[in-house]
């Protein structure tokens, strides 16, 4: 397959839905699972208020400072006073930044609770099911397993002698590629030449060669054997 996601939680809850079937099709961006949101709904409130409080005070502060600069020009308060009162100007605009940076952590772990699909593909059964519990990071038991159907590659060795003749040289066009299953005895399917690797294996004396093939209908699985004509 092109792409392979171990599909992972990246936050702690428990399962509340499971959205798809078991080896269906799914489309990038389609939900898979739901994690408990209720505490993380819960911290984005909480952030939400501390970023209205946070703006009052920024709000408080830059009205202070800005009488403070017109009274030392009328000689009403000392220098000061004034370095205070921009002091907490300042420090009253980091705490609004830094409670929207909590805000916008808040509704990112909020967002984490709907796991989709992040590549279009087939994907497996779930390996966790609704109720269970499950933790975050990338050591977490896996959800489920998505692979590309289309296109797909087919992987294969050529040896050095046909690399030098044939492949090592340049073309104008992409190479192209046959291929024929296991229990297929004509290369019916056409495709084409993808990639080459940078090196040569010494101990088999080939290169290993990747070509690409559109797989509208999904027959071909990733992992099948098949004969390859080049």
């Amino acid at each position: 397959a092109i792409d392979v996601v171990d599909v992972r939680p990246l936050v702690s809850g428990t399962i509340t839905a499971v959205h798809f079937r078991d080896g269906a099709q799914v489309r990038r961006g389609d939900a898979l699972f739901t994690i408990d949101t209720r505490l993380y709904q819960a911290a984005v409130d909480q952030a939400q208020a501390d970023v209205a409080g946070a703006g009052a005070r920024n709000a408080y502060a830059r009205t202070d400072a800005a009488r403070a600069r017109r009274l030392l020009t009328q000689n009403a308060i000392a220098q000061r006073d004034l370095d205070m009162a921009l002091q907490q100007e300042l420090t009253a605009s980091a705490d609004l930044k830094a409670a929207l940076a909590r805000l916008q952590t808040a509704r990112v772990n909020l967002d984490y609770c709907h796991v989709v699909a992040p590549v279009s593909g087939r994907v497996s059964r779930a390996e966790l099911t609704v109720g269970n519990v499950v933790a975050s990071g990338a050591s977490s038991p896996m959800l489920t397993r998505i692979v590309s159907i289309s296109p797909i590659y087919a992987a294969f060795e050529v040896d050095e002698q046909t690399y030098v003749r044939f492949l090592g040289q340049p073309h104008e066009r992409p190479v192209t590629v046959g291929l024929g299953l296991a229990n297929e005895t004509a290369f019916g399917r056409q495709g084409v030449v993808d990639s080459i690797d940078n090196q040569l294996n010494g101990n088999s004396g080939t290169i290993r060669v990747r070509a690409r093939f559109d797989n509208p209908q999904g027959l071909l699985v990733p992992g099948m054997y098949a004969h390859v004509k080049v």
